[in-house]
């Protein structure tokens, strides 16, 4: 990973920490995550709810640990969810004003995902979302 083009580089870096390795899906929860909160006006870790549908295999449950970094909702803490779908769609709940907003990923996204075939492949398509505008990625439902 080439930290000197990369704005926030320290937040990739401790994403390969926990999760072990660099993915797209990783970097969609992650993006998913700081957009929710700035959107909501919560506090990490504790003011909202987060429930994942259609993230319930391998790549796509990675998304779930890029969630958990971004917000700090646990499956311990019982704040996020993970619950069967068609697709990827996300909830995210303010706890204090119940006020929700939904993501769904990008119709044109899921076709890039699934043309990643390798490990360098992976990498350099994470990296490029990550300095992609949330709206580029994600439809607001």
């Amino acid at each position: 990973m080439q930290k000197s083009k990369i704005k926030n580089a320290k937040v990739l870096e401790r994403a390969i920490d926990f999760h072990g390795h660099l993915g797209p899906y990783l970097v969609l929860g992650i993006l998913a995550g700081e957009f929710a909160l700035k959107k909501l006006k919560c506090k990490k870790y504790f003011g909202f709810r987060v429930k994942v549908f259609g993230a319930d295999k391998k790549p796509k449950s990675c998304l779930i640990d890029g969630l958990q970094l971004s917000t700090g909702a646990t499956f311990g803490k019982g704040n996020i969810e993970k619950a069967a779908g068609k697709t990827i769609k996300i909830v995210f709940q303010n706890r204090t004003n119940n006020e929700k907003i939904v993501l769904k990923l990008k119709d044109g996204l899921k076709q890039i995902l699934e043309v990643t075939k390798d490990k360098k492949d992976s990498e350099l398509l994470a990296i490029a979302l990550y300095k992609t505008n949330y709206f580029r990625l994600f439809d607001l439902v």
